[in-house]
């Protein structure tokens, strides 16, 4: 019973000081930007980004004129970087929440595929500086 409790423990501890590690001193002071391209409804939504110290901000239109911007969180592992965010739009369409993952393509090159409320499903291609 002990040696359950120790495991479970020990295994959320890791876990927790995974998340919430501290990023390298040298962390980027350049901006991530990326483009957006989708799809909600038949309608083709598009999007402009930009990410820096695990934040990000896109701004996009989606269907029926509707605009808006979203903030986004990165989770910075190793070799991909998932998101969440949250963003308002106009038209009505109120309050939209998003996801997705950012993967290195090379090393000044991303790709990433993601879902938005409002926009879509969505394809990302950035660069890093």
């Amino acid at each position: 019973m002990k040696k359950s409790i120790i495991t479970k423990t020990l295994i959320t501890s890791v876990s927790f000081f995974a998340l919430f590690a501290p990023s390298q001193a040298s962390a980027q002071l350049i901006p991530q930007p990326w483009v957006s391209v989708g799809s909600k409804d038949g309608d083709t939504t598009y999007a402009v980004g930009a990410r820096a110290f695990n934040l990000g901000v896109e701004v996009g239109n989606g269907p029926d004129g509707a605009t808006g911007v979203d903030v986004l969180k990165f989770v910075n592992l190793p070799v991909i970087s998932p998101y969440v965010g949250v963003g308002l739009y106009s038209q009505d369409k109120g309050v939209a929440v998003s996801g997705g993952v950012q993967v290195g393509a090379t090393k000044n090159v991303f790709v990433g595929a993601g879902y938005n409320s409002v926009r879509g499903f969505n394809g990302q291609l950035g660069i890093r500086f």
